[in-house]
């Protein structure tokens, strides 16, 4: 790992408050603020209202279920392939549709192998967190929708049992883009949801087949996937290595966007989808920072 820690160690960019004096010459207990209070986290809030909107203004006669995902990859330019430039210090997000920009969800073999390593390290050395995992081999297969227009269906089946996992067709209800200029990655936020659909008939237009590393925790998934996909019976495969963080629990999800704000609902319920996007956000950003920056360019 970089930044000075040891191997497989998370870099969080956290400082532990030491005090080698304590006694006399003990720092005073500061006030958050001058009113006492400490000022909104305007970035938390930005992608909780993101998230909360797209939730809200979802189609409501579909019966699916909502998926919000953040993956680690880079922002690029579209005319000319470069990752994005900005004249910004720190993390920023990225006003929707005011850029020509691509995100490519993908990294190195080696970043692949870095992040595996280090969350089996924390898989196996905090139990106390605990953290399951799962090793999964799928294959998705795409067709076509029977009207000619709308979302592709993909078909989902465990590649060794041959069951199927799902079938579904996914609505992209919005992205949100996060710009890293201090990392060797950048994070795209997705809200989606995901329809169920009959089977669908005829052959699919493309497959891929992926190698997922799934861990788990509290309300949050992390898929570590190796993704082969091909676009016909004759074209090269492409291997793409993705990561993503994902929310669990659509119900939760939406029980909790429900209470937002509401003063029929104690502090706790009001503040749940805050608290849970909050964490959501810090799950991405401690990827971000832990993506190796020696490795960064490697096999892009």
């Amino acid at each position: 790992m970089s930044n000075g820690h040891a191997p497989g160690q998370a870099d969080g960019d956290a400082h532990a408050s030491t005090n080698s004096d304590a006694g006399s010459d003990a720092l005073p207990l500061l006030s958050p603020s001058i009113i006492g209070v400490e000022p909104l986290d305007e970035f938390i809030r930005e992608v909780a209202d993101f998230i909360h909107y797209h939730i809200s203004q979802r189609p409501q006669d579909t019966g699916g279920v909502i998926e919000v995902e953040a993956k680690i990859g880079l922002l690029k330019e579209r005319a000319g392939g470069q990752r994005l430039q900005l004249p910004v210090l720190v993390e920023s997000i990225i006003a929707p549709n005011m850029m020509d920009l691509r995100f490519e969800s993908n990294m190195s073999a080696r970043q692949h192998q870095h992040f595996n390593i280090l969350l089996n390290k924390l898989k196996l050395e905090k139990p106390e967190m605990n953290i399951n995992y799962e090793h999964l081999h799928l294959i998705d297969n795409f067709y076509a929708p029977e009207s000619g227009r709308g979302e592709k269906l993909r078909v989902t089946r465990d590649e060794k049992t041959g069951e199927v996992r799902a079938c579904m067709r996914k609505i992209r209800l919005g992205n949100l883009d996060i710009f890293c200029p201090k990392r060797s990655v950048d994070w795209r936020i997705s809200v989606n949801m995901e329809i169920p659909v009959p089977p669908p008939l005829g052959s699919p237009t493309h497959s891929r087949k992926k190698d997922r590393l799934s861990y788990t925790h509290q309300e949050f998934a992390i898929d570590l996937t190796q993704v082969t996909a091909t676009s016909g019976p004759n074209s090269k495969p492409e291997i793409l290595h993705e990561l993503e963080v994902e929310l669990r629990h659509s119900d939760y999800l939406l029980m909790a966007a429900a209470k937002r704000g509401l003063p029929e609902y104690s502090v706790a319920e009001q503040n749940a989808f805050d608290e849970l996007v909050h964490a959501f956000v810090n799950n991405a950003r401690i990827l971000c920072r832990n993506a190796n920056p020696a490795t960064a360019g490697d096999g892009r």
